[in-house]
């Protein structure tokens, strides 16, 4: 029944995405659940901006239902480990974590440190290894048909060309912050009271892992203070 709903709705994806448009984040959260149930999913970063979708899933009551993936690199800072703590008991959230089945320690020996060679295909494997692969596997697990994601269309010049609902790796995509600016991201954690992540009040306006992300200065800002300057994406929200 799910796997036709979402032969459904991949097939006009058109259409659905003009009735998305028309609906606001929240509600988009809900027409994933309603239309895939068990096999809709989230996934979080524990960013600077992540408790926004986080807490959406919360005020629903949704946050026993819709599973929530945390892709966990193994290099994320020590600040955004003790923020997700925060939030993870604040919001009385359920969380999975999503790790490569290579520890750093053997990525290292394997293939050394892939983010210190400045070259975009080593970041890919680095990615592919330590983010893609570990996603894909928890998605494959439960069969999730759906999954959405924070990304917002102003932050790189491959998210302003995104929809709110596109096929990624033969799986539905949703955005349902897609259209929010900076501004809606501030304005809705200071009206919610929710909590700034560490690096946020040290001048990160972007964080990932520790070795590819750096506070903003004045030659580089948002996702370009991202992995060296060499990549603006990981290829979590991209088919290459």
């Amino acid at each position: 029944m799910i796997k036709k709903k979402h032969e459904e709705v991949q097939s006009d994806l058109k259409e659905h995405n003009r009735k998305l448009q028309d609906m606001n984040s929240q509600e988009m959260l809900l027409w994933g659940y309603e239309k895939f149930d068990n096999e809709f999913a989230i996934t979080t970063s524990f960013g600077i901006q992540s408790s926004v979708l986080l807490k959406m899933v919360s005020e629903s009551c949704l946050q026993k239902k819709i599973k929530i993936f945390w892709i966990d690199t193994g290099y994320l800072p020590s600040e955004t480990y003790q923020y997700a703590e925060k939030l993870i008991n604040d919001l009385s959230l359920e969380i999975e974590v999503l790790q490569s089945e290579l520890s750093p320690a053997r990525m290292e020996s394997l293939y050394g440190k892939l983010w210190e060679t400045n070259k975009s295909s080593d970041l890919d494997k680095y990615h592919e290894i330590r983010k893609i692969k570990p996603l894909e596997n928890g998605l494959e697990k439960h069969n999730i048909q759906c999954w959405a994601s924070g990304v917002r269309s102003s932050q790189t010049e491959n998210r302003n060309k995104m929809r709110f609902l596109d096929v990624i790796r033969e799986r539905l995509s949703l955005r349902p912050l897609l259209n929010w600016t900076k501004k809606d991201i501030f304005y809705y954690m200071k009206e919610n009271k929710l909590p700034d992540h560490p690096l946020f009040l040290k001048g990160y306006s972007t964080v990932g892992d520790w070795h590819s992300s750096s506070p903003d200065g004045s030659d580089k800002q948002g996702r370009d203070t991202r992995f060296r300057g060499v990549k603006q994406e990981c290829g979590l929200h991209t088919n290459n």
